[in-house]
């Protein structure tokens, strides 16, 4: 049984979205980052018993919002399904211009997560720094999505206390740095994901991913570290719900 802790279950991505979703052997977190894909989470977790949810908006949605926006996170925060404000964040990669109204909107997230006392996903890109200052005090857990930057940038997260989310970016052959984070840091401090549909493991990548492919993620890391697969299911599997609070039963019993 695997745990996806981040992917993007959008019906405009996959035809056969109900069949993806049914026939995963586990759980998925499914990840808003605007208006609309925050409701198609919403909708997604009342519907799927093996789909939970995060919501809230992405850096490069700063332009766009609404009036609504923040009343569509604080009405659904405490739908039991909803597991944290996701995926927020600073993304200077494209648009540097807007660093200012990135992090207003990023803080403004945060104190939402801190008064629900909700996990936060973090996504961050070319901009390590600001987002270690504003994240060294937080009081909430934190998930860096994804994680890009290099070994001692990780070992500054990890020392907060934070998970980082390791992906299909690992199994690629020019993925030096995250190799040495896994290789270095201990799997406590990892969290397994695909953020389909993007980034595809081997050997299915340039194809579209979906979540039962966490699978090869795990078996990468398991090659990393020397480490039996099932062992390092069974590990990320605890830490996933730890880290969200996600109360599910599985093979190791009810945590």
């Amino acid at each position: 049984m695997l745990i996806d802790t981040h992917c993007h279950l959008e019906k405009n991505e996959y035809d056969d979205l109900d069949n993806i979703i049914r026939s995963m052997d586990g759980y998925m977190i499914a990840s808003g980052y605007n208006d609309e894909t925050n409701l198609e989470v919403i909708e997604l977790v009342n519907k799927y018993d093996n789909v939970y949810g995060v919501i809230g908006i992405h850096p490069e949605e700063v332009d766009n919002v609404t009036s609504d926006s923040f009343r569509i996170i604080e009405d659904n925060i405490n739908n039991p399904k909803m597991l944290g404000i996701g995926e927020i964040g600073l993304d200077y990669y494209y648009v540097k211009d807007n660093k200012d109204k990135q992090i207003d909107l990023f803080k403004k997230q945060i104190e939402i997560a801190e008064a629900y006392n909700k996990p936060i996903v973090v996504h961050s890109r070319d901009a390590a720094q600001d987002t270690y200052n504003i994240l060294k005090d937080v009081k909430v857990k934190c998930d860096i999505h994804c994680f890009s930057y290099s070994y001692e940038m990780a070992c500054e997260f990890v020392k907060l206390g934070f998970r980082l989310g390791i992906g299909g970016v690992l199994t690629f052959k020019n993925s030096k740095n995250l190799k040495e984070i896994v290789e270095k840091l201990d799997i406590d401090n990892f969290l397994l994901e695909t953020d389909s549909p993007y980034l595809s493991p081997e050997p299915f990548r340039g194809k579209k991913n979906n979540p039962s492919n966490c699978f090869y993620v795990a078996r990468k890391i398991a090659e990393i570290k020397g480490m039996d697969v099932n062992d390092v299911i069974n590990k990320l599997n605890k830490n996933a719900i730890e880290q969200f609070d996600l109360y599910i039963k599985i093979i190791y019993g009810k945590i």
